[in-house]
């Protein structure tokens, strides 16, 4: 029996571990790619068409709060139509706002389209503090000004931006704005994960000037309408059925990634002795891990922060290693559950050393949507069942979710 609190649907995902699986996933669109595309279709005076697009649990909350403006949307499989030609200035629901963090994004939209925009108590995954300061001197470079709790913008004019790190969330604001902008604008150090790439192939469709330089975006404002774009694969979701693949011994050939986008997850693997087969029906991983693994997390192209959780179990079964978290602070929070399922580990500063280990099934809590995933994997790789709490976290991120794993073989089931 699920129980319900404070308006949210609680289940636990219980997993029967501890033997191999084989056949075949295929990879859905991305997440993070789709949100940003969705919450830029506010600042569009036109119709959008979006394929490709994942059903999870964050896209449902973008399409709730893009209805509340009065977009109209239809959904064909996959593929969203999306009219935003009578949209009016309301205040979103705290509620919605407060379910995902790319609600952030509402910030660029919300000027672009009405020239002000409320600052709220953002959500998303609550592993670290996740300040907006790069946000609000992107969109206050552009014109806007803070007055309370509200940006307003009379005249948005083109400005050159200087970010000191990439940040995705304040770039894709930035990006969203400054397409509105009145004049030239360019980005520096702007973040350049794919996801990014794929906003910026968006507003192209829509009629907005873009040039991507080595230093810089350049972007000419003007008015965008109607876009059309298909959403890129989930190279997370691909990230962590590699793993879980080379975990559990398996044959599993993931379809549909954009191995371009993983390179720097194979390189790793490759490097401490996992083996990859790649053509055009997919990636099939294979071999053992055969050395210790350091892993430092940084931007697009580097090592992703969204897949360091799940290689912590792949590390522990293996020959152990260390994760260096340089994109978010205090990214560790998910070994304290991955400890229950028999993960030893030592953190030390921004650097956490994963210990050779030997997992068992228990029961643990999933603290956010990628701890979560390391949870799974894990509980799919030892023997006997595991309980994973707060599972509804995991199907904002990952599309059919136990559909995928029952069709390989794996035993789960969402209570």
């Amino acid at each position: 029996m699920r129980k319900k609190t404070f308006g949210v649907l609680m289940s636990s995902l219980f997993v029967t571990g501890g033997k191999r699986l084989s056949g075949e996933i295929y990879v859905s669109g991305s997440k993070n790619a789709a949100l940003p595309l969705l919450f830029s279709t506010i600042a569009i005076n036109g119709v959008s068409t979006l394929s490709g697009v994942p059903d999870i649990g964050d896209v449902r909350v973008a399409l709730l709060i893009l209805e509340e403006f009065g977009a109209s949307v239809s959904r064909f499989g996959s593929t969203l139509v999306i009219d935003t030609r009578n949209l009016k200035y309301c205040k979103p629901s705290v509620e919605l706002v407060g379910k995902i963090r790319a609600s952030t994004y509402l910030l660029g939209s919300m000027l672009a389209r009405f020239s002000r925009a409320e600052i709220y108590n953002f959500g998303g995954c609550n592993f670290c503090a996740r300040p907006i300061d790069m946000h609000l001197y992107a969109l206050q470079s552009l014109g806007a000004r803070l007055e309370g709790d509200t940006l307003v913008a009379e005249k948005l004019r083109g400005a050159d931006i200087f970010f000191e790190k990439a940040s995705v969330g304040a770039t894709i604001n930035a990006l969203i704005l400054a397409s509105a902008a009145d004049g030239v604008s360019r980005i520096f150090g702007y973040a350049r994960e794919p996801h990014v790439l794929s906003l910026v192939s968006f507003l192209r469709s829509a009629g907005i000037k873009i040039s991507l330089c080595d230093e810089y975006l350049e972007i000419e404002g003007g008015k965008p309408v109607s876009g059309t774009i298909a959403v890129i694969p989930d190279m997370i979701e691909a990230g962590t059925y590699i793993i879980l693949s080379l975990i559990t011994d398996s044959e599993l050939l993931i379809r549909g990634a954009d191995v371009g986008h993983l390179t720097s997850l194979l390189t790793t693997l490759a490097h401490a002795g996992a083996n990859f087969k790649i053509d055009d029906e997919g990636i099939l991983p294979f071999g053992k891990i055969k050395s210790p693994i350091k892993i430092e997390t940084a931007p697009h192209p580097g090592f992703p922060t969204d897949l360091q959780p799940q290689m912590a179990p792949l590390l522990a079964v293996f020959s152990g290693g260390e994760i260096t978290e340089s994109v978010w602070q205090k990214r560790f929070g998910y070994l304290r559950e991955l400890e229950k399922l028999g993960v030893a580990y030592e953190i030390c500063d921004d650097t956490a050393k994963i210990m050779k280990s030997k997992l068992r099934c228990g029961v643990s809590t999933a603290p956010d949507l990628r701890g979560g995933a390391a949870l799974l994997i894990a509980a799919l790789y030892a023997s006997g069942q595991s309980e994973i709490k707060n599972a509804e976290i995991l199907f904002r991120g990952y599309e059919n979710l136990e559909e995928k794993l029952s069709s390989i073989g794996a035993m789960v089931e969402r209570k």
